[in-house]
């Protein structure tokens, strides 16, 4: 009698187990997106080595918005780790960079990108970003491989995993 009951309890543990992994697997791969940031690219708002999480559904409901933070397959290299940037061109918008700063659609104000690590160097551009696609650039500009250097310069809608929301670790903060 104890044995089975022994037994059974056993059983119990492990079909809690099984049923708990399979609801974290579900909900990493369909709602959550998270991700470790293992460059400086995107220093002060993310520092290297930080962990991400955001939501795989951000943009089901809603298109990608300048300056959100995303998570996404790298246009060069799908086959990489993904990549943490931040959207700044968005769909059929002109994308010039002068000395450091960034202009949209021929203005003469930059964008005003109180985020960036440092002072920006180079100019680059016209880039016009094609339609469901995007410009992304890290906020630690001189040190972020980002859209300006890539050989296909936009990464398109489908190849964003999601939009990243929380840094949790080593330090908890909002991202944004």
């Amino acid at each position: 009698m104890k044995k089975e009951k022994a037994v059974k309890e056993v059983l119990l543990w492990i079909r809690a187990i099984v049923i708990a992994l399979a609801c974290g697997i579900i909900i990493n791969n369909t709602l959550l997106a998270s991700a470790l940031v293992l460059t400086s690219s995107m220093e002060n708002t993310i520092m290297a080595d930080s962990r991400v999480i955001g939501l795989r559904v951000s943009y089901v409901i809603s298109e990608p918005k300048r300056f959100d933070i995303i998570l996404f397959r790298p246009p060069d290299d799908s086959t990489s780790i993904p990549y943490v940037k931040r959207i700044i061109g968005l769909p059929n918008e002109l994308i010039t960079i002068n000395d450091g700063n960034v202009y949209v659609n021929g203005s003469d104000a930059p964008l005003d990108e109180y985020y960036i690590k440092e002072a920006a160097l180079g100019s680059f551009g016209p880039f016009v970003v094609p339609e469901g696609s995007y410009f992304v650039m890290g906020d630690n500009r001189n040190g972020s491989n980002d859209s300006r250097h890539w050989e296909n310069k936009f990464v398109e809608k489908g190849n964003i995993i999601g939009k990243l929301y929380i840094g949790f670790y080593p330090t908890p903060q909002l991202l944004g």
